[in-house]
Formats: structure tokens, sequence, C-alpha cells
């Protein structure tokens, strides 16, 4: 199983409220790439966001940048919004981040967890599902095809064209991302792509039909079983001591999680629920690393995990603290999840 951090680029909001600088956090980001890829982490992905408290909207420039300052850890989105962006342009990307990173590039195409996108490049809310469906047909052909005829409904058709540069043996990873709906996970199935499922509440052994469904559909439709990938992805720190780590982490996780609530009508967010999702059967993995290593090994037993992503900067803690949480999942809580499994 592959261990490793999934980020949004949260930006540290100071007392006041008001937001670190941009430039600062994007340094900071590139430092803790640095570190996963030290300590030995499998892989890396940020996420595209086009809102005041996030500072990446363009994971490639990140994940570009990454790539000549580290040597062995994969470099993805998590997740490139697809829905509202251009097939063409997101391959030509990330094929150059393979050929820079020499072939750790990786895509994982979602639908995006937030809106802001659609009106920012002129799509509309109501081609949602077509939206996403059309270009995910798009993006795979082109990592299939080279040149390329193609005609849609959403952009203008191409015929015969060449997409360049192609990635490191002609062949992009491409993921799906799941955020729990069976029209994903069987749009998936069918095309045999690695599916990450976002596990961020309430009890994950719920999502186990979603995953037994993906699993039957990818043999369903014969693809390799050997090239079966799936994975999660969930909120996660860690500290030296479990309580301290805790408690420290509540207000910045429980401040964002009312920020994304505001946007959406949800209720405030409580402490009970903070301690709830830190259970034993909760989706929290938020303490030190015997808690952690526990927790994603029970994960792993759940669901038959390839991949295992934690989501570590929920709320935007500091840097400093992300640096420590990074150096204890590579050097404490990695290796005992790896001695465990016989890897």
């Amino acid at each position: 199983m592959e261990l490793g951090v999934g980020m949004f680029g949260d930006l540290h909001i100071n007392k006041n409220g008001d937001p670190q600088p941009a430039g600062q956090r994007l340094q900071e980001l590139i430092e803790e790439i640095k570190l996963m890829d030290e300590v030995g982490l499998d892989f890396y992905g940020i996420g595209e966001h086009h809102r005041p408290d996030y500072v990446v909207s363009t994971p490639e420039i990140i994940l570009a940048a990454a790539a000549t300052v580290t040597k062995n850890i994969k470099l993805g989105s998590a997740v490139s919004v697809l829905s509202s962006a251009d097939p063409v342009k997101l391959y030509q990307s990330f094929a150059t981040i393979d050929l820079l990173s020499n072939g750790r590039a990786e895509l994982v195409a979602g639908r995006g967890s937030f809106i802001e996108s659609f009106p920012l490049f002129g799509y509309s809310l109501n081609d949602y599902d077509e939206l996403f469906e059309e270009k995910l047909d798009l993006l795979l052909k082109i990592n299939n095809n080279n040149p390329i005829s193609w005609k849609g409904k959403f952009r203008p058709p191409l015929k015969e064209q060449q997409i360049l540069p192609r990635a490191v043996h002609d062949h992009l990873n491409i993921w799906v991302a799941v955020g729990g709906t069976p029209e994903s996970v069987l749009r998936a199935g069918k095309a045999g792509l690695p599916v990450i499922f976002a596990i961020i509440g309430g009890n994950p052994v719920q999502f186990k039909p979603l995953f037994n469904y993906y699993k039957e559909l990818y043999e369903q439709y014969e693809h390799d079983m050997d090239k079966f990938q799936v994975g999660v992805h969930m909120h996660a720190f860690f500290g030296d001591d479990s309580k301290q780590t805790a408690e420290e982490y509540y207000p910045i996780y429980s401040a964002q999680m009312d920020r994304v609530g505001r946007s959406r009508g949800w209720p405030p967010y409580q402490k009970q629920q903070y301690d709830t999702g830190r259970s034993k059967n909760g989706a929290l993995i938020i303490g030190d690393a015997n808690e952690a290593v526990d927790k994603i090994l029970q994960m792993q037993e759940i669901f038959g995990l390839t991949r295992f992503s934690a989501h570590m900067d929920v709320g935007g803690p500091s840097h400093i603290s992300l640096m420590k949480s990074i150096e204890i999942f590579g050097t404490k809580i990695a290796p005992k999840v790896r001695e465990a499994l016989n890897m």
C-alpha cells in the first residue's frame, strides 16, 4: 500500500482573521513536499481551488516546482477540476511534469468539492455531469492516442491533431476522485481507472458497498486485476502526544469546517463531532503515531487499499507543525504500516 499526503493549500489564518501572504505559503509547500520525499513517502497530491482560503489554483505549477527538488515521490493533483478545464491543456501540463520528474507525475481528475471554477471559466452548473463525462472521455483518448480526432458538445472538435509533449512511456497515470456517488464509481469501473474515495465524515465502513461495487465493475469489464488500484483520502494530522495534538489542532480544524460550512448552510462545527471523528469508528486520523498506524491498518483491512492519502493541511496549521506531522508520518507511521503489511 502506498502512503502519501494530500493537501488543498490552506492558508494559515491568524487570530485577527487575516490569511498569511500567498507567496509565503507557496514557498512553505515546496519545503514540505521536499521533506515528504526525504522521509520516504510515496506520493503527494495538491488540490485546485479558487477561493480566498486556499492558495493553489493551478496544481501543475506547484508540481513542476516540486519536481525540481524531489527525487522519488510521485507528484499529482488532488484534484484537478476536470469539468472546468481544457483536457488538451491539462494533459500537456501534466505530461510536462512527467518529463521533468522522470515519470513521477499523476493526474487525479474530479468534479471538485467547490463550484467557483464554473463561472470563473465560463461554464454552467446546469452542465455539471455532462461536462465531466465529456472531458474525461477526451482526456483518456488523448492519453491513449496521438494524433487524435474527436468531437463533443462543449469544445471545438479535433481532427488528426497532435497533442504534445507526450508523457514518459507515452502514458500518463490518471486517477478519478470519488466523493460517494454510485454514478462516479460506475464511470471509473467501466473505464478501468484507479479510484480514490474521499472519506471525510461519518463511519468509514459505510463506504464499503461502494468499494465492492467498484471492484465488481472492474472485474465485470475484464480489466487487468494486477493493475487494480483503490485508495482513500482522509483528514489527518500527527503529533508526539495524542491529546495535546488533538487539542491544539481542534480550533484550526473547526474554524475551516465553519468557513466551508457557512457557504453550504451547515450548522457550526461541534467538539463532539471532532471527538467522534477521532474515535475508532470515525473518519479523522488525528493524534499520535500509534493511533495513526492502527487506524490506517483498519482502513486497509476494511477496504483492501492500495493507497492511503493523509489530507494534512485542513484549516492551515502552521508550517512548523506541518513539517513535524510529515516527519512523524514518514519516520514513525509509514515504517510500522509497511512492516505490518510485509511491504
